[in-house]
């Protein structure tokens, strides 16, 4: 099982490209059951959980092609994939493809609305809390699907087409507005969405379904109303930057000091988070090229911050600030309302000398004068970049071992740090 070894100390200096988004990606693949002809995503990045999502869109029947590299392109050019849903062979999406990747669970939608049946298996446990498919379920009766749950499978039934309705989620749920977004598109009549999500991938999708002939108005507000169509037919839709690999770079830099671009990231994005960063200490500009970051040598200011949805502070970037508050000077604290069981790399952090105090649903994180190398254990996706960030800046040496999870949300990370003047490297088994 692969390994990284970090060598502290060392600023940041250079250019890190950000990839495509894999929250939109993944969505935005699934979106392909939709219709018989070809989706073209550019800017698709280069993942274990985009080449598992391309394994089990071929289980339906879906042809995924990737185009040839340019010469002019390099090792950070993300994907062009050609994704053709000409005929789905089969409806079901089974245990042992679903149990590896919840947003797998979400074909559920398109089957069903294209093909009026779907046998998905529920998703199982995970790491970092329940996330019920209550919404998801609720969501698709709103729009007269007959669903039942039988030995661990939703077996969901539309023989007569999904039909337009109103859609009252009680939380905000990314997943679930996803869904009902996809399903709703071929339903008959107007659905309304109402406490949709809000986040940008939320609107990456619209906006390609919006080229694939889907009538869709408000997304990326709390309302969204879709006219559905009858078909839906072929598109070309680039990928947005990843919002979640911006935020971790730009606390990386926050984290060790320097002055780092990052390329082809908008600030747009990520606006809250960088409101909390330049409280840290960071300095962030927008330049053409991206998103500039830098901190000089005089530390890390204390925050205090609660996760939220969309335009809220990511949950998604809550261990990786965890690791920069390790250092700060004075006390933070993080209060995490999305998942009930997000602070398992609290311990790992604790081993390299942060000094962390858990109450309930909030971390206080007394700010040390330094962090000391050791070997630590990835927990979650998460969590193990936040590892990554605290052994840029601990004195020594610092291995992070179960990598396996970084490799299904960060592209070549190792390599763009590096590439900025980190001591980085990856050690094969």
């Amino acid at each position: 099982m692969d390994r990284i070894r970090i060598v502290g100390g060392a600023p940041l200096f250079g250019r890190i490209p950000i990839s495509g988004a894999k929250n939109a990606a993944l969505p935005l693949m699934i979106a392909s059951l939709l219709t018989p002809e070809t989706l073209t995503l550019e800017n698709v990045p280069r993942l274990a959980d985009v080449a598992l999502l391309k394994r089990i869109l071929g289980n339906h029947g879906a042809e995924v092609t990737v185009e040839g590299k340019r010469p002019a392109q390099d090792e950070f050019t993300g994907d062009t994939v050609r994704l053709t849903a000409r005929e789905i062979v089969d409806t079901t999406a089974p245990y042992d493809l679903v149990s590896r990747m919840r947003a797998s669970f979400w074909v559920l939608g398109p089957l069903l609305a294209r093909m009026g049946e779907a046998k998905v298996s529920l998703p199982g446990g995970c790491a970092i809390g329940t996330r019920p498919v209550d919404f998801f379920l609720s969501g698709l009766r709103a729009l007269g699907a007959e669903i039942e749950i039988d030995r661990g499978y939703v077996l969901a039934k539309a023989p007569k087409g999904l039909v337009g309705g109103r859609v009252d989620f009680p939380k905000v749920s990314v997943g679930a507005t996803h869904v009902v977004l996809m399903a709703a598109a071929l339903a008959r009549g107007e659905t309304v969405i109402h406490n949709a999500a809000r986040e940008p991938e939320i609107v990456d999708l619209a906006d390609c379904l919006i080229k694939m002939g889907a009538k869709i108005e408000g997304a990326g507000g709390s309302v969204v109303r879709i006219e559905g169509v009858g078909s839906l037919g072929a598109a070309r839709h680039r990928v947005l930057p990843d919002r979640i690999e911006t935020g971790t770079y730009a606390i990386a830099v926050a984290m060790a000091g320097g002055d780092v671009v990052l390329e082809g990231a908008r600030h747009d994005l990520l606006e809250s988070a960088f409101d909390v960063l330049v409280e840290a200490g960071a300095e962030i500009s927008t330049t053409n090229e991206g998103v500039r970051v830098a901190r000089n040598g005089h530390g890390v200011a204390p925050v205090r911050v609660t996760t939220a949805p969309f335009p809220g502070f990511p949950t998604d970037l809550q261990a990786q600030l965890m690791a920069l508050t390790a250092k700060a000077k004075g006390s933070s604290s993080i209060t995490e309302t999305i998942f009930e069981n997000r602070f398992m790399h609290v311990q790992e952090l604790v081993r390299l000398g942060a000094k962390i105090h858990l109450d309930g649903d909030t971390a206080v994180i007394e700010g040390v004068e330094k962090l000391t190398g050791a070997p630590v254990m990835a927990t979650d996706l998460r969590a193990s970049v936040s590892l990554v960030i605290a052994g840029l800046a601990a004195e020594g040496e610092t291995i992070v071992n179960r990598v396996y999870h970084l490799d299904r949300g960060f592209e070549r990370l190792e390599a763009k740090l590096s590439r900025c003047g980190a001591t980085i490297e990856r050690l094969s088994s």
